[in-house]
């Protein structure tokens, strides 16, 4: 998954260097919403299956090597390995606080975007008629 530098540096032309963290987590959110909607839709009897084993299978890969085209940044801030670690140094040493919630804030961000577009993938109720019974 790539966020568009395109829109990172309209973003930080428009409103200002310091929003570009929150820009890029936009853009991440969405882009987990697509692929939980393709993926919802990739399996329509059960789209919420189809999500789940997305979100295990990127549970289960480390981004931080992944760079795309080039960039310094990984790939996506999801990064549950990332999560566990500072989990475990957390219980050892208060000062990991801060950076656990802002890992664990981010990482709940982007899971929920993900099952967002999976619910969003899921085919429409069939409307109630008043008329049915006639």
């Amino acid at each position: 998954l790539y966020s568009g530098t395109l829109a990172i540096r309209f973003a930080a032309a428009w409103f200002g260097p310091s929003s570009i963290a929150t820009v890029q987590l936009t853009l991440n959110c969405f882009e987990l919403a697509a692929a939980g909607f393709v993926a919802g839709r990739s399996y329509r009897a059960r789209p919420m299956t189809a999500v789940s084993l997305l979100a295990a299978s990127l549970a289960c890969i480390d981004f931080q090597g992944i760079t795309p085209l080039g960039n310094f940044e990984p790939a996506m801030p999801l990064n549950i390995s990332w999560l566990i670690r500072l989990t475990r140094d957390l219980l050892t040493d208060a000062r990991f606080l801060d950076s656990w919630l802002a890992t664990a804030g981010t990482d709940l961000l982007l899971a929920g975007s993900l099952i967002a577009g999976g619910m969003l993938s899921r085919p429409p109720e069939k409307p109630v008629s008043i008329a049915a019974g006639a």
